[in-house]
């Protein structure tokens, strides 16, 4: 947990109720959770555990809910204040997001600096959008030429949609393209694997794993990627 900021740990340090996803719960130092009214629900629980830490406010105890990363990047924030604003509630309960380190800041600090230069975050989970609306928002990253950074790549259950990125991509003519990916990145069991996207294996991949694919610039430095953002092209060659 040495990617847990000391704003974060202050605040768990001083809340009388944390909320979470049970796995993340679990990647919590034990001390944080020791004397705590700790609500845990599992995937798909999200409501549930959103709504039950609200109530928890209204009934005096202070409540922080614990997300992967940043909690407003594919997280919970945004689901707290639709609740809120759903209750009226947005100017009677505190609301504060503390910032955290996104999965793909943590990924992209272990493949190198494959994200110097513009780049694009697409899930590719589409339990709560439709699969058109991410492959249009693909698409239009690759002919923007930005590097993208793909959460949620492939689950037992959705094994086929990083399949088509990489199609996407091959079809442009971007099969040699440099990409990453990093899988449980700073937790145990943390893996970095360089590669293509001709050479990407879907297989390799999961639901912990942030895949990073370069835009035409990137290339690969040894065991790292690098997205150059222009410096030495304008200053030293100019």
């Amino acid at each position: 947990m040495e990617h847990l900021t000391p704003e974060a740990r202050g605040t768990l340090e001083h809340a009388d109720c944390i909320a979470g996803y049970t796995t993340y719960i679990n990647l919590l130092p034990q001390e944080l959770l020791r004397d705590k009214d700790v609500v845990s629900t599992g995937m798909t629980g999200e409501i549930e555990r959103c709504r039950t830490a609200v109530q928890r406010t209204l009934d005096g105890s202070n409540t922080a809910m614990v997300c992967s990363g940043d909690p407003g990047v594919y997280a919970l924030a945004g689901l707290l204040l639709e609740i809120l604003q759903e209750r009226e509630l947005l100017d009677t309960v505190p609301f504060r997001v503390v910032p955290g380190i996104p999965a793909f800041c943590a990924a992209a600090s272990l493949l190198g600096a494959p994200l110097m230069h513009d780049f694009a975050v697409v899930s590719l989970s589409d339990l709560l959008t439709p699969w058109e609306t991410i492959e249009k928002r693909v698409r239009a990253a690759l002919d923007g030429d930005f590097v993208l950074a793909l959460y949620n790549p492939r689950s037992k259950k959705r094994d086929w949609q990083l399949r088509r990125v990489l199609e996407i991509y091959r079809s442009r003519g971007a099969g040699g393209y440099a990409a990453g990916w990093v899988k449980s990145a700073s937790r145990e069991g943390e893996t970095v694997h360089l590669t293509t996207v001709d050479a990407l294996d879907p297989e390799e991949v999961d639901m912990f794993t942030t895949v990073i694919i370069g835009n035409s610039q990137t290339r690969r430095l040894n065991r790292t990627m690098l997205t150059p953002r222009g410096y030495m092209a304008k200053y030293e060659r100019s």
